[in-house]
This record gives C-alpha cells, sequence and structure tokens, in this order.
C-alpha cells in the first residue's frame, strides 16, 4: 500500500512571487442558418493546429457584449446575424502577457445565439485559417474546447424551443 504523504508536503503550490490578475471579458456566438439539410451553424478554425471554435473575441471599451458578439462574428465568420438572445456565459483561468510581463486573466466569455442574416463565410478576416457552416450534431464533434460544446449543446435546446 502506498504511503500517504500530506498536501503541504507535495509542495503543489511553490511559493514565489503572485501573478498580478486582470479580468477579460469577451463575448462571441452560436450563428445558426436552417436549410432544407437541417440547422447548420457557423465554426472557425484558428492556429497552427487548425483548431476549431466558436468566432469570440474581446469586448471593446465602448461595447457591450452583445455588441462585440455580432461584430466578432462578422468579422471571423464573414457573415451578419441577429441577435435573437444570451446562451451562457463561461469562464475560466489563463496565464499570458500584458505589457511584456506575465499575468493571469479571469476570463469570462459571453456566448449568444445569432441568426444568420448574409454573407459568405468566405469573407472572414486574417485571424481565422477557417470559417464554414457544419450540420449542427458535426459541429459537436469538431469544437475543441468542452465549454463551447456545452454551449453549442445550450443553443440546440433553445432551437427546439422556437
Amino acid at each position: 500500500m502506498a504511503k500517504k504523504v500530506p498536501t503541504q508536503q507535495l509542495n503543489l503550490f511553490p511559493a514565489g512571487p503572485k501573478l498580478p490578475t486582470h479580468e477579460q471579458v469577451s463575448a462571441g456566438g452560436v450563428a445558426y442558418r436552417t436549410t432544407n439539410a437541417g440547422t447548420e451553424v457557423a465554426l472557425i478554425s484558428v492556429g497552427s493546429g487548425k483548431r476549431w471554435q466558436l468566432p469570440k473575441g474581446l469586448v471593446d471599451s465602448r461595447e457591450t457584449p452583445e455588441a462585440t458578439a455580432v461584430r466578432e462574428v462578422q468579422e471571423e465568420a464573414g457573415i451578419a446575424t441577429k441577435l435573437i438572445q444570451k446562451i451562457h456565459t463561461i469562464e475560466y483561468w489563463y496565464v499570458g502577457s500584458k505589457g511584456g510581463k506575465k499575468v493571469r486573466f479571469h476570463k469570462f466569455v459571453h456566448f449568444f445565439l445569432l441568426q444568420y442574416l448574409s454573407g459568405k463565410t468566405e469573407d472572414h478576416d486574417w485571424e481565422v485559417n477557417e470559417a464554414r457552416w457544419v450540420p449542427l450534431d458535426q459541429a459537436k464533434t469538431m469544437l475543441a474546447f468542452r465549454s463551447e460544446r456545452d454551449v453549442l449543446q445550450k443553443a440546440a435546446i433553445l432551437l427546439k424551443q422556437q
């Protein structure tokens, strides 16, 4: 039987200078359209590993999360949308840099349900490798982050209620 080691002896949180913490707020959306084949959502591919995710970005200082969601979907997915309702806010922590110094970010991402109005996913901006329409069920398997899969599941429930 393995010997139990008291938690304080494991040094899980080594002493050292604490990193400054900054709050960061983003917004994005589940942009959807209904076709003869069913409901599709707009996904974007970013990064060198071509990670699939929902379009989202930082809330500007003079912007509401709702306005940011519509703007970011327009920029990253190339499509114009209409805000339907809030889906969910996810929250997490990560370490990054700000002003050339290492900091901890406390991140909040507000997600909204957005109905497609016009545009083409090929018109996405430079930050995105690819944007495309994906059947709702397939999108659930493509998203890289569990939290975004949960958001998509909540969006699917809202769409069934409409």
